[in-house]
């Protein structure tokens, strides 16, 4: 195959790289605005053919590394509709709200602390005074609508890791130091949602709420703090797009005895990315309190008896999965023609194999499916018979395919077929019988 002989030197661009980031979820089906047909829903996207396998992938690779290989963290999948009481004793209803102030000038809303004094729509300094606005989305759960049927969507999974921690603890016999983990939606009704997926009401978190001794709590926030670096960087992430930054004693959340972020550089500078906070006893105490329940671990060996500390790692998988796509984003040239090219870890790339018949003749169609067939149970394969083979890279290139594998003409005679690589753009003739142990290898770590 000689359509895809790389020249010249390569030349990553991070001019408008948000621009363009989101100009290809939408053009090649990541990321679509919600009910655009409407006109729109502002903060709302859905994720289309390509997105929901790639945030799937990177829900998996969290799920894989904080639940599958590990042997002291289990899973949980609470509800996401809940009462008041369980937000009362957190302190979300009298804590969890942003500072409002509107424009009097042009009549929009901002977080007073996002905006420095000055409007970001038509620069006016003229604000009405901050007031509370609580985040929560607020509903009502029966046929009538009173204060006692009152019921809120989740602003984040943590809460149900929390009121179910004693029936983890009896169903598994885990003890302190353990985890329970979970992935869901959450909803925050945010006052300016911004910059794409990055903030958005509703979304997706990966949460891990780890129960330790309280005398251990410190040890054990540096050591998760550290194992959730270690995970960007074995996705392929770069070191020099993240640092850690920690809170200062005026900024801690109500809850958090130690908090610090993970930080990626975005195109508008440094921002959050996930956070990793020890959150003492406050969320057992507080629910002990509210629900009169004894959530508290007794060592039967040492006789004591005690309420564990919590550390927990927080991070949105969709946030996730934007980083992920900026980090990956690149331009270069393939044989003098310029391309686009997402450099995506082969774990979360929407589709890994690409099998791709030269021709749509029907001689080829046969071992093309038998070879898709073949490779479908171990990898996310795309079928795609349309145009050139160069143009067929050029998109495989674009959506971060790893690999592809072509079919042609010489394979019904040597049974062989052409493994393409995506960064180098280097082919080998591989046997159809060795295909998978040739794509296995390339898999491997290292």
């Amino acid at each position: 195959m000689t359509d895809d002989e790389q020249g010249g030197s390569t030349a990553s661009s991070t001019d408008g790289l948000m621009e363009k980031v989101v100009n290809l979820c939408k053009r090649r089906g990541f990321v679509f605005p919600s009910a655009e047909i409407y006109g729109g829903f502002r903060s709302t996207y859905d994720y289309g053919p390509l997105g929901v396998n790639m945030l799937r992938n990177v829900k998996d690779a969290w799920w894989r590394s904080m639940v599958k290989m590990r042997d002291d963290v289990v899973g949980l999948d609470a509800a996401i509709l809940s009462p008041a009481a369980i937000w009362a004793a957190s302190g979300h209803l009298e804590n969890f709200t942003d500072p409002l102030v509107d424009c009097r000038k042009c009549k929009e809303r901002w977080r007073a602390d996002r905006i420095d004094g000055v409007c970001p729509n038509c620069g006016s300094t003229d604000f009405t005074e901050p007031r509370s606005f609580n985040l929560m989305f607020k509903t009502h759960a029966g046929p009538v609508e009173d204060e006692g049927t009152v019921a809120y969507l989740r602003p984040e999974t943590a809460q149900g890791m929390f009121t179910n921690f004693a029936n983890v603890l009896t169903t598994t016999r885990k003890k302190p130091p353990f985890g329970i983990a979970q992935v869901g939606k959450s909803f925050r009704n945010e006052i300016t949602p911004q910059n794409f997926v990055f903030r958005t009401r509703e979304f997706e978190q990966m949460e891990m709420e780890y129960f330790v001794p309280p005398a251990e709590a410190s040890k054990w926030f540096e050591y998760w703090l550290a194992e959730r670096l270690a995970w960007y960087r074995d996705l392929g992430m770069p070191d020099d797009l993240l640092r850690v930054r920690h809170h200062e004693a005026d900024e801690l959340s109500h809850y958090s005895a130690q908090t610090a972020d993970i930080e990626f550089l975005f195109p508008w500078g440094w921002d959050e990315l996930e956070g990793v906070a020890n959150r003492g006893d406050f969320d057992l105490q507080a629910h002990i309190k509210g629900s009169g329940e004894r959530l508290e671990y007794f060592d039967q060996a040492s006789g004591e008896r005690y309420v564990p500390h919590v550390i927990e790692p927080a991070l949105g998988a969709t946030r996730a999965m934007m980083v992920f796509l900026l980090a990956a984003y690149a331009e270069d040239e393939v044989a003098g023609e310029a391309r686009t090219v997402l450099h995506l870890d082969w774990r979360l790339a929407p589709y890994q194999v690409a099998v791709l018949p030269l021709s749509r003749k029907e001689e080829l169609a046969g071992l093309s499916r038998r070879v898709l067939s073949m490779l479908q149970p171990h990898y996310m394969c795309d079928y795609d018979t349309t145009q050139s083979i160069g143009r067929r890279y050029r998109r495989q290139d674009e959506v971060g395919t790893p690999w592809c594998v072509t079919i042609d003409f010489d394979s019904l005679e040597d049974g062989a077929v052409t493994v393409r690589d995506r960064d180098t753009t280097e082919q080998v003739r591989c046997p159809v019988d060795g295909l998978l142990a040739e794509l296995a290898s390339r898999a491997a770590p290292g």
